[in-house]
């Protein structure tokens, strides 16, 4: 089982990235699917989450507006698409799945996601 998060970069404030996230060793339709990131020196926190179940979505307050959360089933993938990004949207950004009985990921809460992949890094600087 794997997620393989990737499309992060150096980006000036205003400027867009789109992340991508790859599972392997299982299906994404069984599962809602979300973004997290975590600062330097601060708490994981969840970005946006897209549910298994209806396509519902979770967006956090700080960028609700700017990112587009989205996912492809046929490719076992998700995607995010970051607009007018800030300087502090900068961060580790991790993909994660958890069960479609679960409630984490469209909470924006990390607990009770089951799996992870490797983080990438998003850096928004002039």
């Amino acid at each position: 089982v794997q997620l393989q998060a990737s499309g992060g970069g150096l980006v000036q404030p205003g400027g867009s990235l789109r992340l991508s996230c790859a599972a392997s060793g299982f299906t994404l339709d069984d599962y809602h699917i979300g973004w997290f990131r975590q600062a330097p020196g601060k708490e994981r926190e969840g970005v946006s989450c897209i549910s298994s179940v209806d396509g519902s979505t979770y967006y956090a307050n700080s960028v609700k507006g700017r990112f587009t959360i989205s996912r492809d089933n046929a490719k076992n993938s998700l995607y995010l698409q970051m607009n007018s990004l800030k300087p502090e949207d900068t961060a580790v950004y991790y993909c994660a799945a958890e069960t479609r009985y679960g409630s984490s990921c469209l909470s924006g809460s990390y607990y009770g996601m089951a799996y992870w992949g490797k983080g990438t890094l998003v850096t928004v600087s002039s």
